[in-house]
């Protein structure tokens, strides 16, 4: 933490570079940047920001660094690994005032944004175009906050995440200078690709203010479906063959009985509660109904109950927000407790495996928690529901969670397929990665931010 009289002249400092009314010290807005939705404890920071500009953020930075003050970026505050998590104070940097579309390029399909830009605002100025951006981690999350956590989503299986869709960036760096880390081009073959350095770096190594993406046209026609299976492993053995036959599917999420119980309690669905495919398909509505009769054979072959499916919009969109909606229906089956997210990463292969490992373990633990996989690329979280208080309950959750992502670890998977690592997943990121793997990772952030402010504590356990 920075001494009071530091933080007294750096927050003066700040007033005089932004509107006094952005810049605060106030006990509840403090609060609110204290955490995400993780369960990790609270961590205020001694002051938030709200820039409006690139050259806010600039002199925001340059203040901080000349005090060692450290920086914490937020967004829209929905991360789940202690993220934005203010672990030696400083300032946050809530960058949801930075929320204008600053072009749309619908002839090369790319859209360049502001980082505060949140996702749905984007797809609804979009929608008259006839364009989307289809990346969906479900949470109404800002754009750049999507590029930190390198989010993926319901959608990853036919358009990729972050990484595959984010063309360029701008980034103020920790020592203040403006950084485009590429051009609009769709291809380069110039030098290190920055941008992916930054995609995925949780505000550890700069801010980014500004994002290019990729754009896609609205398709033609939209069906959704839902099946009940038999197991988690008819479930997976249904997603590898629909993959392996090259089936265009658009989302494919597999929602384990618990969490069917959940929703449709709280939607109040008419489905079966079982083990369940929730997908989508995406092209012409030929095929569309093409795509959905080939799973729905596959499926059946597997002992897939009713298959169900519509090109309705209406019924596709009760469909996906019920999915959505999944957090809080989780937590209306325990009414006072809190959720412990967790998640990784593996080959689609090994999935079933392992949750059926899971699922014994929590059930041996006496836990409740549910379980929801992206099945279609191999990702799948579990959520604890928990009495916070009961310290035995919460120490069998985090070992029910240290085995999961150890056996993943083992199966050649990863500790996180989109949650990001904050500080929550550095044990198990120093596992998957090893001593050199973790050196090259600090020799990275040193040489980018050497003075140690952005984000500290996150990804790369280097002291402020």
């Amino acid at each position: 933490m920075a001494a009071t009289s530091t933080i007294d002249t750096l927050t003066d400092e700040l007033t005089g570079a932004l509107a006094s009314e952005r810049v605060t010290r106030g006990e509840a807005l403090r609060e609110q940047h204290a955490r995400g939705e993780a369960y990790h404890p609270a961590a205020l920071p001694d002051v938030v920001v709200f820039p409006e500009s690139v050259e806010e953020v600039v002199a925001i930075v340059e203040r901080c660094r000349a005090r060692r003050v450290p920086i914490v970026p937020v967004g829209a505050g929905t991360s789940l690994e202690g993220n934005v998590n203010a672990l030696h104070g400083g300032v946050s940097v809530d960058m949801t005032h930075m929320n204008r579309i600053l072009r749309i390029g619908q002839e090369d399909l790319d859209v360049t944004v502001q980082a505060g830009v949140t996702r749905k605002q984007l797809n609804d100025r979009l929608r008259a175009d006839g364009l989307f951006f289809p990346i969906d981690p479900g949470a109404d999350a800002t754009i750049g906050g999507m590029v930190g956590t390198r989010a993926t989503g319901t959608t990853t299986v036919r358009y990729g995440g972050m990484r595959e869709n984010v063309i360029s960036l701008k980034v103020v760096t920790a020592t203040g200078e403006v950084l485009q880390t590429a051009s609009r081009a769709r291809k380069s073959a110039a030098g290190y690709d920055l941008t992916r350095l930054f995609v995925g770096s949780e505000g550890t190594l700069g801010i980014v203010v500004e994002a290019t993406l990729r754009l896609y046209g609205v398709p033609e026609a939209m069906g959704a479906a839902v099946c009940s299976v038999p197991s988690v492993d008819a479930a997976v053995q249904t997603v590898i063959q629909t993959i392996q036959l090259g089936v265009p599917v658009a989302r494919m999420e597999l929602l384990d009985e618990v969490q069917m119980d959940a929703i449709v309690r709280f939607s109040e669905l008419p489905y079966a509660i079982a083990p369940t495919l929730f997908l989508e398909f995406h092209g012409t509505d030929a095929s569309v109904e093409e795509a959905a009769a080939t799973v729905a054979e596959i499926a059946q072959e597997h002992g897939g109950g009713d298959f169900q499916w519509s090109p309705d919009q209406t019924e596709r969109n009760r469909l996906w927000q019920a999915r959505h909606d999944s957090y809080y229906a989780a937590l209306a089956l325990r009414p006072g407790a809190r959720a412990f997210a967790t998640d990784v990463c593996l080959p689609i292969s090994s999935m079933a495996g392992l949750i059926a490992e899971t699922r014994a373990d929590i059930d041996r633990s006496d836990l409740l928690a549910m379980v929801v996989g992206h099945v279609g690329d191999g990702n799948f979280h579990v959520m604890f529901l928990l009495d916070m208080d009961d310290e035995d309950e919460v120490a069998r959750a985090k070992a029910v969670n240290d085995r999961m992502v150890r056996r993943a670890i083992e199966l050649d998977g990863t500790c996180t397929g989109e949650h990001g690592v904050g500080y929550g997943k550095i044990p198990y990121l120093e596992l998957e990665r090893g001593p050199v793997g973790m050196a090259l990772l600090g020799t990275i952030k040193q040489a980018l931010d050497p003075d140690g402010i952005m984000n500290p504590g996150k990804v790369v356990p280097l002291a402020p």
